[in-house]
Protein backbone atom coordinates (compact mmCIF):
# COMPACT_ATOMS: atom_id res chain seq x y z
CA UNK A 1 0.00 0.00 0.00
CA UNK A 2 1.57 3.24 -1.16
CA UNK A 3 1.82 6.20 1.23
CA UNK A 4 0.76 9.48 -0.36
CA UNK A 5 0.40 13.15 0.53
CA UNK A 6 -2.52 15.52 0.15
CA UNK A 7 -1.75 16.62 -3.39
CA UNK A 8 -1.50 13.02 -4.57
CA UNK A 9 -4.70 12.08 -2.75
CA UNK A 10 -6.77 14.65 -4.61
CA UNK A 11 -5.43 13.39 -7.94
CA UNK A 12 -5.70 9.67 -7.15
CA UNK A 13 -9.27 9.66 -5.83
CA UNK A 14 -10.64 11.41 -8.94
CA UNK A 15 -10.75 8.23 -11.03
CA UNK A 16 -12.07 4.82 -10.16
CA UNK A 17 -12.41 3.17 -6.78
CA UNK A 18 -9.78 4.12 -4.18
CA UNK A 19 -9.44 2.85 -0.61
CA UNK A 20 -7.65 5.32 1.66
CA UNK A 21 -6.29 4.36 5.08
CA UNK A 22 -5.86 7.39 7.35
CA UNK A 23 -3.38 6.46 10.08
CA UNK A 24 -0.54 7.59 12.37
CA UNK A 25 2.67 5.77 13.27
CA UNK A 26 1.93 5.89 17.02
CA UNK A 27 -1.52 4.30 16.59
CA UNK A 28 -1.54 0.65 17.71
CA UNK A 29 -4.88 -0.21 16.02
CA UNK A 30 -3.51 1.32 12.81
CA UNK A 31 -0.55 -1.06 12.95
CA UNK A 32 -2.96 -3.96 13.51
CA UNK A 33 -5.12 -2.95 10.53
CA UNK A 34 -2.21 -2.55 8.09
CA UNK A 35 -1.57 -6.25 7.30
CA UNK A 36 -5.30 -6.90 6.97
CA UNK A 37 -5.64 -4.11 4.40
CA UNK A 38 -2.53 -5.32 2.57
CA UNK A 39 -4.06 -8.80 2.29
CA UNK A 40 -7.38 -7.40 1.06
CA UNK A 41 -5.53 -5.21 -1.45
CA UNK A 42 -4.06 -8.32 -3.10
CA UNK A 43 -7.58 -9.70 -3.61
CA UNK A 44 -9.10 -6.63 -5.31
CA UNK A 45 -7.55 -5.98 -8.69
CA UNK A 46 -8.43 -2.67 -10.26
CA UNK A 47 -8.91 -0.91 -6.92
CA UNK A 48 -6.23 1.47 -5.67
CA UNK A 49 -5.22 1.24 -2.02
CA UNK A 50 -3.25 4.10 -0.44
CA UNK A 51 -2.50 5.44 3.03
CA UNK A 52 -2.17 8.95 4.44
CA UNK A 53 -0.30 9.75 7.67
CA UNK A 54 -2.51 12.30 9.42
CA UNK A 55 0.36 13.53 11.61
CA UNK A 56 2.27 14.54 8.48
CA UNK A 57 -0.83 15.81 6.66
CA UNK A 58 -3.28 17.21 9.25
CA UNK A 59 -4.96 19.37 6.60
CA UNK A 60 -6.20 16.21 4.87
CA UNK A 61 -7.57 14.83 8.15
CA UNK A 62 -9.38 18.12 8.68
CA UNK A 63 -10.75 18.20 5.13
CA UNK A 64 -12.29 14.72 5.43
CA UNK A 65 -13.40 15.05 9.06
CA UNK A 66 -11.06 12.38 10.38
CA UNK A 67 -11.43 12.48 14.18
CA UNK A 68 -10.48 8.88 15.03
CA UNK A 69 -7.92 6.55 13.56
CA UNK A 70 -7.68 4.26 11.86
CA UNK A 71 -10.30 5.57 9.46
CA UNK A 72 -10.69 4.03 6.03
CA UNK A 73 -12.64 5.88 3.36
CA UNK A 74 -13.62 4.48 -0.02
CA UNK A 75 -13.79 6.97 -2.88
CA UNK A 76 -15.44 6.54 -6.26
CA UNK A 77 -14.57 9.18 -8.82
CA UNK A 78 -13.73 11.78 -6.18
CA UNK A 79 -16.66 11.17 -3.83
CA UNK A 80 -16.69 9.25 -0.56
CA UNK A 81 -18.97 6.23 -1.06
CA UNK A 82 -18.09 4.13 1.97
CA UNK A 83 -15.71 3.47 4.77
CA UNK A 84 -15.30 2.59 8.41
CA UNK A 85 -13.55 3.63 11.62
CA UNK A 86 -11.47 1.23 13.68
CA UNK A 87 -10.24 -2.25 12.99
CA UNK A 88 -12.64 -4.62 11.24
CA UNK A 89 -12.15 -8.28 10.39
CA UNK A 90 -11.02 -9.05 6.86
CA UNK A 91 -14.48 -10.23 5.73
CA UNK A 92 -16.14 -7.04 7.00
CA UNK A 93 -13.59 -4.91 5.15
CA UNK A 94 -14.26 -6.83 1.94
CA UNK A 95 -17.99 -6.29 2.44
CA UNK A 96 -17.48 -2.53 2.78
CA UNK A 97 -15.44 -2.45 -0.42
CA UNK A 98 -18.01 -4.55 -2.29
CA UNK A 99 -20.80 -2.21 -1.14
CA UNK A 100 -18.79 0.75 -2.40
CA UNK A 101 -18.18 -1.01 -5.70
CA UNK A 102 -21.92 -1.48 -6.12
CA UNK A 103 -22.73 2.23 -5.69
CA UNK A 104 -24.26 4.03 -8.65
CA UNK A 105 -21.60 5.46 -10.89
Amino acid sequence: MKEIDGNELERIVENGLVVVDFYADWCAPCRFLKPILEKVEREFEGITFVKVNIDEHPEIAFKYGITSIPTVLVFRNGKVVGGFVGVLPEDAIKTEILKAQATIR
